[in-house]
């Protein structure tokens, strides 16, 4: 009996092994959105805190010296949280493709694994056609046999 061998085994193990890389690029990516973000949130709390203090100073007396370097200080964090905003979108870029990428490498991995299937049960079914083909020898044999040995003792 022989073995099952599926030609293309070496594209299908290429294949698993391009889809477990563009997993970890996702999940790379992913990381990488969660840490903007992150950054993003950071910068617009201390812009609220800049403006918290903004507020207080003018419910007290009113130094222009300690007002002008509070509203320097939030117009400083509302340019970084836009350029913060870039870096987001640019990280949200980079999963949508990471994920486009990793569903075709999920579709090129179905695909021969179901190749890889198909040969499977067209080499099942060659065996037991062979296994069918051996039952029937067998048995003509014997039948043959059987006819045989009455004839010889005549």
């Amino acid at each position: 009996m022989k073995k099952f061998r599926y030609p293309m085994q070496s594209i299908l193990e290429i294949k698993r092994k391009l889809e477990d890389q563009e997993r970890s690029n996702y999940a790379a990516a992913q990381m990488r959105l969660n840490e903007e973000n992150e950054k993003l949130a950071e910068l617009s709390r201390r812009r609220e805190e800049y403006e918290d203090r903004l507020r207080g100073r003018v419910g007290r007396r009113l130094v222009p010296a300690e007002m002008r370097r509070d509203q320097e200080a939030v117009d400083v964090m509302k340019l970084l949280i836009r350029q913060q905003t870039v870096q987001v979108r640019k990280a949200e870029q980079n999963v949508e493709a990471a994920v486009h990428r990793l569903r075709n490498a999920m579709i090129e991995r179905k695909t021969q694994e179901r190749l890889r299937e198909k040969a499977f049960a067209e080499y099942l079914g060659e065996m037991e056609a062979e296994e069918q083909k051996e039952i029937d020898e067998r048995v003509s044999f014997q039948h043959g046999a059987q006819n045989a040995v009455p004839e010889m003792l005549e």
